[in-house]
């Protein structure tokens, strides 16, 4: 038989049971529940704003101090003739505000080399610097405006800036790198039997490395560069000998130190090697 429940087992005491069940937690409301959201959705986005700002502001910082690189120097306000502008005028004129954006730095600081001398050079240096310009490149020619018989216009044949503070390193450099390129150079003159046996005298040597050779007569800047050369050697003809950027001498000078080896040795000393092409080749086959 089958067990059946009492009436108050199937009707509790709901009396009874609220009082002994735990409180419930009574629901938010909507509009509770959209202001917690906003709250929210409000913190956030003034975090990523004050994040963000903080972020262009480094950004534009670091341009203005490390890319633009201002000057903190005081701009003087001053009308052309020199003296103070009053209020009506408290800046600069329009001549020297469009002066001061095409040179693009301030008014009164001066960054250039333009006001500094430009370098002078002795007959040495001269020399080298004319045979670097020379030898660089088979288009490179002394211009026609040139007066032979002044000291050349630096700027002329030199690469660099002459009236930098570093221009007296650049000159050195430039005497040794050219004399170390080319320990024997030959100023020649094409149509000249003394020219034919001394680039034969070079030849017979077998020099590495090998004898630069400048024929004058077959250049279009002869007019010039032969007076001039004549200047910086202290000679009066063609060909013209350089062992280490020192001139020889006449051609019978010439002989007479080959035949007593006085020749060879200057040229090893100058850096070129005796017999090195000879057995360079040698080494090929």
């Amino acid at each position: 038989m089958a067990h059946r429940r009492t009436y108050s087992a199937r009707h509790p005491d709901m009396g009874k049971l609220a009082l002994e069940s735990p409180p419930l937690t009574p629901p938010l409301s909507f509009a509770e529940f959209s202001t917690q959201l906003t709250s929210r959705k409000l913190k956030s986005y003034w975090f990523r704003t004050t994040f963000l700002a903080l972020f262009v502001l480094i950004i534009v910082s670091v341009y203005v101090l490390l890319v633009a690189q201002p000057s903190f120097s005081p701009i003087s306000f001053r009308d052309a003739d020199g003296s103070k502008s009053g209020a009506s005028s408290s800046h600069l004129s329009s001549e020297v505000f469009r002066a001061a954006l095409r040179q693009k730095r301030p008014v009164g600081v001066n960054t250039s080399n333009a006001e500094r001398p430009q370098i002078t050079l002795d007959a040495e240096q001269e020399l080298a610097a004319v045979s670097s310009f020379i030898v660089s490149l088979p288009q490179n020619v002394i211009p026609s405006s040139v007066d032979p018989s002044q000291p050349i216009d630096p700027q002329l044949v030199l690469d660099f800036d002459t009236r930098s503070p570093q221009a007296p390193e650049e000159v050195a450099t430039v005497v040794h790198d050219v004399w170390a390129r080319n320990p024997v150079l030959l100023y020649s003159k094409f149509h000249s039997p003394i020219s034919r046996e001394l680039k034969e005298m070079l030849a017979d040597m077998y020099l590495r490395p090998a004898p630069t050779i400048i024929e004058v007569d077959q250049r279009p800047d002869e007019d010039v560069l032969a007076p001039l050369l004549f200047r910086l050697t202290s000679t009066s003809e063609l060909p013209i000998l350089l062992i280490g950027g020192r001139t020889v001498g006449s051609m019978q000078e010439i002989r007479y130190l080959r035949n007593k080896g006085e020749l060879q040795r200057m040229i090893s000393d100058a850096g070129a090697v005796i017999d090195g092409a000879k057995r360079k080749k040698g080494k090929k086959h």
